[in-house]
Formats: structure tokens, sequence, C-alpha cells
């Protein structure tokens, strides 16, 4: 992997907060393509208000940064991606006064009540969308969820944004976001590269400990020699 210089500030803050709330984890993992990796992110863990609050300041920058704030929807994908969405939604509110309306789906579509497949806001015609997403590791995901999305009207998905790009191959040889801009259109982004995890963890000492030693270093260059894009 390319090692990258001058990281901002805030993403090394983020690699250290994704560490402390257990939710970047090293060992012996398959993810949901199939794939054994020496590395998982799982946003579950993700379970105090401060967290959360945290998390959706993070998720907020990086889509300002990318996407700017002419966008009208942000959506979560269930389930994981249905705190994220309220979490950085109310971030981007009462950090750039903006206030960007939140919607999910569900997995299961409801037939009394509030009926329907999404829970939010509707989207309605000329929305602008931005998924927001744990981590997308082949691009599976985003097959099932822009369907929902444009089942809902003349929208326009705008982008995609992750916590981690996992910076490996999606269906071919090109990385799952590339893939993702190029098949579907949409701008993608991410918090962090697991590029920038390694350069800021690597033999060095986080509170007491070596997160990624020359053992974990070489088990992660070996994945990316197998999945990594050539």
């Amino acid at each position: 992997m390319e090692v990258l210089r001058d990281m901002e500030q805030y993403k090394q803050e983020f690699i250290e907060f994704m560490i402390d709330c257990n939710v970047l984890k090293f060992g012996d993992f398959v993810t949901k393509s199939g794939r054994k990796t020496p590395f998982f992110v799982n946003t579950g863990f993700y379970r105090t208000g401060a967290q959360l609050r945290k998390l959706g300041e993070y998720y907020a920058r990086a889509i300002k940064g990318k996407f700017g704030l002419d966008f009208d929807v942000l959506f979560g994908p269930a389930y994981k991606g249905i705190p994220l969405s309220v979490a950085a939604s109310m971030a981007i509110s009462e950090h750039y006064g903006k206030d960007i309306r939140y919607c999910s789906n569900r997995k299961e579509v409801k037939d009394h009540g509030d009926k329907g497949i999404l829970l939010g806001s509707p989207i309605e015609d000329g929305d602008r969308v931005v998924i927001i997403e744990d981590v997308t590791t082949a691009g599976t995901s985003i097959q099932e969820t822009l369907p929902i999305i444009k089942a809902q009207g003349q929208v326009t998905p705008v982008g995609l944004v992750v916590s981690v790009d996992r910076m490996e191959r999606g269906q071919g040889t090109k990385s799952a976001l590339a893939e993702i801009e190029e098949k579907y259109g949409l701008k993608t982004t991410a918090i962090v590269t697991m590029a920038e995890v390694v350069e800021h963890l690597y033999n060095r000492e986080y509170k007491g400990k070596i997160i990624i030693d020359d053992v974990l270093k070489a088990a992660i260059d070996a994945y990316y020699e197998q999945y990594g894009v050539k």
C-alpha cells in the first residue's frame, strides 16, 4: 500500500477513536464478501451517546469535504446505517447549520401504521441523496441499496461515504470504491483509508501497546497481495 504523509489531525484522532471504541479490530475475520481478513471494522460497537456524537462529527466532516452540503437526504441502509445517518445528519445541523433529512430502509416492509419500506424522511422527486455506510469491501451492499432509493421517484444519488476505505478489489481488478464510482456514477469518500490506518499505527505505541507490529503488518501486506489493487 502507498504510504501517505501529512495525515490530517482529525483522521489520526478517528483511527484512535475506532480503537478506543473496539470498532477497529485485528485478528482473523471473514468479511460479508467471504474474504478472510486480518482486520475488521464493526460500527456496531459504537454504543453510547458520546461515541455516536463524535462519530457523526467525523462523518459530517468527510461528507462536507467531498460533497459539500448541496444535497437533501442522508440515507443509511439497514441496519448499521440507521444510527450513522441519524448521527451524521445531527452533526451537519449542529456544526454547519444545514438541516439534512435522514432516511433508512426496513429489512421487512411494514404493512400497518407507518407503512412502507422507509423510516425517517420520505425520499421525494428531485431529492439529491448521499448514502452513508460503515465500510465497503467488495461493493455488494450498494447493489441492494441503490434500487431502494431509485424506486422512490426521480431522485439523484450523489455519493457514498464510508468510515474506512479498505482499499481492496471489488468484483473486478479495481478498488471497490472505484468500481462503484464507475458503475453507478457515484462519488465516494471515506473518513480514513487503511493505508492511513497502517501508517499511523505501525510500530507506534498507543496507550502502552503496539497495535500493528511486524507480524500483523506482514499479515496485512499478504492480504493486500491477494486482494489489493494491482
